[in-house]
């Protein structure tokens, strides 16, 4: 039987770690799904209760709720973040040549947006509907496109930095700016009555679940 040498131990390969969190990450998303395709009351109470607090505030805060239009409409657009991811992508290819992860990068986001977009139309979960609306959204409400889009772009993004050493200052930077605007894209949802809570959750927990099968397959590619 042969043995491996002392000073070559084995080690499991580094893909392990992302398809572990998938796996988590799809059971917590499947639970959410049934959970709100199956109108689980208390969960709906939870929602309503949330959205009405959030709605009284967006009513009688106009400067707030119209600092959020802008940041939802502009600055954490789905279409901001999907030209942000195409000009990385064009920019691997013209500097680097990495045809693969510039296609990698592409590929999931565009299942991202497909994803997101057929949950609704499976689940057809109804939007909020208030008597004085502060905003407006269309298409059915579950999982929040905004929250799914804004973590799928940024989560893949922060990982290439990581993936290929960006310095500490960059670093930082880059996960504070992430942070700030995957959170404050589904608060802003929520904000302006255009989703309930659990439909950012489902957002978040979904395009994580994306973003770490996609690094799955990219550590098997490139190891």
């Amino acid at each position: 039987m042969h043995t491996p040498p002392v000073d070559s131990p084995p080690r499991p390969p580094a893909y392990r770690g992302a398809a572990r969190a998938a796996g988590i990450l799809a059971l917590c998303s499947a639970l959410l799904i049934a959970l709100v395709a199956a109108e689980w009351h208390p969960l709906f109470t939870l929602d309503g209760d949330i959205a009405d607090t959030a709605h009284r505030w967006a009513v009688d805060d106009p400067d707030v709720t119209q600092t959020s239009r802008i940041l939802t409409d502009w600055v954490w657009d789905p279409w901001t973040m999907r030209i942000l991811c195409a000009v990385v992508v064009v920019w691997l290819v013209w500097r680097h040549a990495a045809w693969w992860t510039a296609g990698w990068l592409a590929v999931t986001a565009a299942l991202g947006t497909v994803l997101q977009q057929g949950l609704k139309a499976v689940v057809g979960r109804p939007r909020p509907v208030w008597p004085d609306p502060v905003d407006s959204a269309h298409y059915a409400a579950f999982p929040s496109g905004h929250a799914l889009t804004a973590t799928v772009v940024l989560g893949l993004l922060l990982w290439l930095l990581h993936h290929h050493g960006a310095d500490r200052i960059l670093w930082r930077t880059a996960v504070t700016v992430a942070v700030i605007s995957v959170v404050g894209v589904g608060l802003t949802r929520v904000w302006l009555g255009v989703h309930w809570p659990s439909d950012v959750i489902g957002g978040w927990l979904l395009g994580a679940l994306v973003v770490a099968l996609a690094v799955s397959v990219h550590q098997r590619r490139h190891p």
